[in-house]
């Protein structure tokens, strides 16, 4: 299969969808892999280093979408690239439909086959494609709430971990996933007071016997919510329904009771974020107030630190890639439930019923493109 590694063009985006490495196990499995050229720059990746390990450079996206039978992107694809999409054409990305209507109708207007990372599933039902990005989201968390936190940057002028003698900063972390757990460690590892809610009790206990002596896992509840947070200093947002919107769980009428200056940090903004005011913002201009309190909503946080996260990412993402390379997408998805599990759209149908519900869209099983065998 011809295969396609296109540049990020989303402002603030250097990450980059497959490391030189990464090619070459492409490459020694008989795919042609083409690269567009400074594709991996943002990442400490040259076109030298991809051409050494088996990569063809192209000029332009353009011409990538019209040779490569499958495209690969870290962040969805942007309205500039709608029209290059081909019809059955495979995409291989992030791409949170459930956030953005545009989106979804424009992929499907384009007849492609927009498989998402964020919803493949593996043998226990979790998701590896989120999980590495969800694990450097999770620890940015604490270290943007930490910094937002300083009076230059708006907040309260607060250190989290404190020093002998003075308290130190208190945080709410909403959601005890991937994305939780490790912003909740971090905040612990600054030497904050860590308030983590989970809503799984089964989840809750694992938590309370793994977690530091200076986190609290809680069950969540509005009632919680609205008693912790008049107290929190920073507010971690780290729920996660996959494929689906996030829930509201912090109203514009809980800020009023919040400490002026403190900072709430959106990890679920992909989702749609799960604060009322919420609205997505980039690592140009990360923040935004309301009511006193600042907001951090950037959307693709694990961008800012692109040689970890194209590391990480490759190492999850490269063999469902060479899985979907290896034969037509309708017998891969025949053989592997995980990967049928990422199909969100396929040739103008919505085949996630999260996707589907989110805009009210007509929801067709997934199961109808399956190849039948032979």
């Amino acid at each position: 299969m011809i295969v396609g590694i296109l540049k990020e063009i989303k402002a603030g985006e250097n990450r980059v969808s497959m490391t030189p490495a990464g090619v070459e196990v492409m490459s020694a499995k008989g795919h042609t892999v083409l690269v567009e050229s400074l594709a991996g720059a943002g990442s400490g990746f040259s076109d030298e280093a991809y051409q050494n390990h088996g990569a063809e450079i192209v000029a332009t996206a353009a011409e990538i979408y019209q040779r490569a039978q499958m495209v690969m992107h870290v962040k969805e694809p942007q309205p500039s690239e709608y029209e290059l999409i081909r019809e059955g054409q495979v995409v291989f990305t992030y791409f949170h439909f459930a956030a953005s209507k545009e989106l979804t109708l424009a992929m499907l207007q384009a007849g492609a086959v927009a498989i998402a990372y964020e919803t493949i599933t593996d043998a226990d039902n979790t998701l590896p494609l989120l999980t590495p990005m969800s694990e450097v989201a999770g620890r940015m968390a604490a270290q943007e709430g930490a910094k937002y936190s300083e009076r230059s940057q708006g907040g309260r002028g607060i250190l989290l971990g404190g020093v002998p003698g003075v308290q130190p900063a208190t945080v709410l972390v909403l959601g005890g996933g991937v994305v939780g757990t490790h912003a909740a460690q971090m905040a612990c590892g600054l030497g904050a007071k860590v308030y983590l809610l989970e809503a799984n009790l089964n989840r809750l206990r694992h938590l309370a016997e793994v977690m530091p002596k200076n986190c609290f896992p809680l069950i969540s509840s509005p009632a919680t919510i609205r008693e912790l947070i008049r107290e929190a200093d920073v507010v971690i947002g780290a729920v996660l329904v996959r494929g689906s919107r996030a829930p509201k769980l912090v109203t514009r009428q809980m800020l009023k009771s919040m400490k002026k200056g403190a900072v709430l940090v959106d990890v679920a903004i992909d989702q749609g974020g799960c604060f009322e005011t919420s609205r997505p913002t980039t690592h140009q201009a990360p923040t935004f107030e309301v009511d006193g309190i600042l907001h951090y909503c950037v959307t693709n946080m694990p961008g800012a630190v692109p040689l970890t996260s194209t590391v990480a990412l490759t190492n999850a993402t490269l063999p469902y890639a060479a899985a979907l390379a290896a034969e037509d997408w309708r017998e891969v998805i025949r053989k592997h439930a995980g990967i049928r599990a990422g199909v969100n759209v396929a040739l103008g149908k919505v085949t996630f019923q999260g996707v589907a519900d989110a805009f009210g869209l007509e929801y067709t099983p997934v199961e109808r493109f399956v190849k039948p065998v032979p």
